[in-house]
């Protein structure tokens, strides 16, 4: 039986898509208008630098990419709970993308602990 497989490439475009999907879906307004904008950058840079890091020149250049993935994706859950409280009719998917900047932010995480050097 051949392990899964997960490519973290994939899953953060996907991440993003769903983003962008559901960004162009909320009513603008005063107020939501900076939380998608905050949210579509988060939501989509953190692919963005997965394939940074993915194609680092060296490992601190790995080590800081992955940091800026962990950043974005933390960031990402922030902008998910305002917009939900700002769009409530958009709550359950917002929750639903929260979880998943969750899991993003959980791999980062572990993926930058396991790349710093022992001292």
């Amino acid at each position: 039986m051949a392990t899964a497989q997960y490519d973290l490439e994939e899953r953060t475009t996907v991440f993003a898509d769903e983003v962008i999907a559901l960004c162009l879906e909320v009513r603008e307004t005063a107020v939501t208008r900076p939380l998608i904008s905050q949210l579509v950058r988060s939501g989509t840079s953190i692919g963005a630098n997965y394939c940074e890091a993915d194609d680092a020149e060296s490992k601190p250049d790995f080590r800081h990419k992955i940091a800026l993935c962990r950043k974005e994706s933390h960031e990402a859950k922030y902008w998910c709970r305002l917009l939900a409280k700002a769009a409530p009719d958009k709550k359950v998917r917002l929750r639903t993308l929260w979880s998943e900047a969750n899991e993003l932010n959980l791999i980062f995480s572990t993926i930058f602990r396991k790349s710093t050097p022992a001292r």
